[in-house]
């Protein structure tokens, strides 16, 4: 099956995709601090740039989207009809690489947790699991 896009029309929609301030990540986001989590957001200096880092409990969360890292929902597992090869390749080099990010985070001592883009469309069920996952929020004074 032929693209329906021209080359030029699907690098400007490529272009608008983004790796951070996601509307899955930034809802998240919202409602942890909403229920007295602190974080800071994408640092640098750990592997993989996690979306949210909570420094005093070494931890972090990595909200993922499911077609690009390959998640084993419905869209995590659908693949283009066109240029299949590359998108699996391309999934595959996702997944790789946040394996050796894992790994490489859990070596300096911290925890990661990974949240998909289809456990937000619930968002209590994210929530849940992002607030187990990092305990009791600190009280604000």
């Amino acid at each position: 099956m032929a693209d329906f896009m021209t080359a030029a029309q699907r690098s400007v929609h490529m272009a608008k995709i983004r790796s951070k301030n996601t509307k899955p990540e930034l809802a998240l986001r919202r409602a942890l601090h909403a229920v007295g989590y602190r974080y800071r957001l994408h640092d640098n200096s750990l592997p993989g740039r996690p979306d949210l880092v909570f420094v005093a409990r070494q931890k972090v969360i990595f909200v993922n989207g499911c077609f690009w890292h390959g998640h084993d929902c419905p869209v995590g597992t659908r693949l283009p009809k066109s240029n299949t090869e590359f998108w699996r390749d391309k999934r595959n080099r996702n997944q790789d690489r946040d394996r050796l990010q894992r790994t490489q985070l859990l070596a300096m001592g911290w925890t990661y947790l990974d949240v998909w883009e289809c456990e937000l469309v619930a968002d209590s069920f994210a929530l849940t699991k992002a607030r187990e996952f990092l305990g009791t929020p600190r009280l604000m004074s």
